[in-house]
This record gives C-alpha cells, structure tokens and sequence, in this order.
C-alpha cells in the first residue's frame, strides 16, 4: 500500500515572515515535519509542497521529495485540499502509481510525532475509516458572544454547556479539539469529496501537551521555549559533522572580565576545555575560533590550542560561510557553539547550533542541543565527549588559567 505524506510549505507568509524555515529547537519547521514524516512506519513516501527555492533545499536536504506548486495555487487564499490533489497527481506522474492513503501534514505544528502520524494513518488502513486527524482531549467550559466585537454590552451564552447547568468534568460527554497537525484519507474518496471529512472520521487522541500551531511570532516564541522540554533529547556524534565551529567569549570564557589598574584585561579559560579542543582536533575533525572580540587573546588562546582562528569580525555568519566553501565542508555539517544573540546569524547557517547551558535564552530555545556545563566551566570538554564518545573522560578540572589581553 502506498502511503503519501504531503507537507504543504508555501514561501509567503504574513504572520511569520518566512514561516515554514523558522528554526524551532535549532530544526526549520519544514524539516522538523520531513522528519517526522519519514520516521512514521506506514509512510511510504514523503512530498513537501513548496513555491519557496529555499524550502525546497531544506526539503530535499531532510530527504523529502519536492512538487514545486504553480503561483494559482500558493497564494493567500490558496487552500490546503488544493495543494494535496497538485501534489497527488504530480506524485502520480513521477512514479507512474497512485497513492492509496494521502495525508496532510503541517509543519505549523512543531511538535508532531511520528506516532501521532501513524495512528491517523492506522486509523484509515486498518480500522476501517474513510478519514482521520489527530484531536487533543479538552474538558473547557466554550462561550461565544452574541455580537462579537460588542464589548461587555452583549451576552455571552455557552457553547458546550448550559449556563443554568454546569456539570462536574466527569459527568460530561468527552470533547476533543482538532490540532491541525495530521490527517489521512482514503485518496480516491479524497478526490471525490475534495474536503479531508468525507465518510467515516475517526478521532486520534494526541497528548495536549504537544498542541501548538505557529500563525504569529508569539506562538513561535512559545515553540521555542517549549522545544527544550518537550524535544527528545538528541545529541550529535562525529558521524553527523565535518567541523567545529567555536565562539570565544562567554563560551570558551565564563564572560567576564578582569582588569587591573593599568587597564589590562585578562580572562580566564578551563583547561578540561584545552583537553577537549585537543582531542577534537585528534580525532580529524576540522576546527575555528570565530569570534567579534578584536583583543589579542583570541589568537593567542587559538595558538595555545593549534586552531585556526578568525576575530575581530562583525558578520560572523559571512565569515563561516565563507570558511565554509574555503574548507569544503556544507554547513548542514557544521556544529557551532555560541553563547549570546549576535552568534544567532550562524546558528541560522549550520545543522547542528549548540548553546551552552549559560547562554542567552534566546539563544538556547534557538539551538538543537544544549550543553549542561556553562561557558568557561567545561562546555567544550562536554560537546567532545559528545562526539568522541565515553571513551573520552569528561570530569571537569577545577583548575582554570588567565590569559592577558
């Protein structure tokens, strides 16, 4: 049976600007949906429909198949049903078969699972429905007012109950809200009915905890505060990357500064950091310093470590793509360290952005992992152990050393 997963993912966007790349958890949303999609069991096949040139990069970067969706049907008004049938039969025509089951799958809900994505597409293959989507269990008491927009002047009224009789949550009939995040269908019945309700539907309860659709920067903040806690906890290994991308300040450094009366500058470094930059340079991976502080102790601590170091730069982004093409190394395998916003450009850049505990907050909900030791105190000990494995003794030394500035 061929299962056809369909992402619709359209450049234009007025509420998010470039909503559907917008990284949550350090991961573009189109991407976090293409993962999904394709750790799901039943899934055969998985199409993002796009009329965006970098969501399609993204797409087929994450292993998607792209349908390039024509301009009539990628506009405001532009429904989702539309851009599923375009991307059923372009499926169609590339493959010379048609799908089974065809699901819809947002990529504005950051928080789909690939369970939830089986459980609407086991619904409709082996339970018997013609349709399904994933619903949260809600126990909300639901107003609506008469005249909307009135003020207190108008009566409300309930929607889901009686004002005069309220009943306890136990003795109410279970409601479910529809998430918006997945749906399956019986794909002819989908093209017959043209609307993903037809026939039997069946509900597929997801955890609430996970519901959340982006259609302003308030939600997008929320998924960013969110991802931390509700993401599995995934860590990159030396499989997944080519090279080590490193911030100085606040994260080779604890972010302080010591001067004395002569108005010299020293800050202070941790050796199990120097132990852990050593074994990653060993290991053959390529390494930076990339850093904005135009002092000389960046490159006299890049000497003592033997790394390449660029500082004193304003655009570091510009400056890593550019090490980039010169190393030969695709940013999607680059892993950066950062630790305040102005590194938030470069964490934009690569596959895997890592803030350290300490980092701006900013920051950590922009990251795809989050070290548990702060800058200064051991962070790149932690990433390297992360890399090179337990083989690596990551037990902090407490000794740290000054450099001059």
């Amino acid at each position: 049976m061929t299962v056809l997963a369909v992402i619709p993912a359209r450049g234009g966007s007025k509420g998010v600007p470039a909503k559907n790349l917008a990284p949550v958890g350090g991961v573009p949303l189109v991407v976090r949906a293409v993962r999904a999609c394709l750790a799901a069991r039943h899934v055969t096949d998985v199409v993002v429909s796009t009329d965006d040139a970098a969501i399609a990069d993204a797409a087929r970067s994450a292993g998607a198949e792209v349908v390039l969706r024509p301009s009539a049907i990628a506009g405001d008004t532009a429904t989702s049903e539309a851009a599923v049938i375009h991307a059923m039969d372009t499926f169609g025509a590339m493959r010379g078969k048609d799908a089974d089951v065809v699901l819809l799958v947002q990529c504005t809900s950051p928080f789909i699972t690939a369970g939830d994505i089986d459980g609407v597409t086991s619904a409709v293959t082996e339970d018997g429905a013609d349709t399904a989507l994933t619903v949260a269990p809600s126990h909300g008491f639901i107003w609506r007012q008469d005249s909307p927009g009135a003020g207190s002047g108008s009566d409300g009224h309930g929607v889901n109950h009686d004002k005069a009789n309220r009943p306890r949550r136990q003795d109410r009939p279970q409601e479910y809200l529809e998430t918006g995040a997945a749906y399956a269908m019986r794909a002819q019945g989908f093209r017959e009915a043209n609307h993903r309700f037809f026939g039997r539907t069946a509900l597929v309860p997801t955890d609430p905890a996970r519901v959340l659709e982006i259609d302003d920067p308030h939600d997008l903040a929320r998924a960013r505060a969110l991802a931390p806690l509700l993401d599995p906890a995934l860590l990159p290994t030396a499989a997944d990357i080519d090279a080590v991308v490193l911030d100085f300040d606040g994260t080779q450094t604890d972010d302080k500064v010591f001067v004395d009366s002569d108005g010299r500058e020293m800050v202070a470094v941790h050796r199990g950091d120097g132990l852990g930059t050593a074994a990653l340079r060993r290991s053959g991976l390529k390494l930076l310093i990339l850093s904005t502080e135009r002092n000389p102790v960046v490159a006299a601590r890049a000497r003592k470590l033997q790394v390449p170091v660029l500082h004193g730069i304003d655009r570091k982004d510009l400056a890593l793509k550019q090490w980039c093409d010169e190393q030969g190394v695709t940013p999607d395998r680059v892993l950066y360290v950062g630790n305040d916003v102005n590194d938030l450009p470069c964490f934009g850049l690569v596959g895997w952005p890592v803030a350290v505990a300490s980092a701006h907050d900013a920051v950590r909900s922009a990251a795809r992992a989050v070290t548990t030791t702060p800058g200064g105190e051991g962070a790149i000990r932690e990433i390297a152990a992360w890399l090179l494995g337990p083989g690596l003794d990551i037990t902090s030394s407490p000794h740290h050393h000054t450099l001059d500035q």
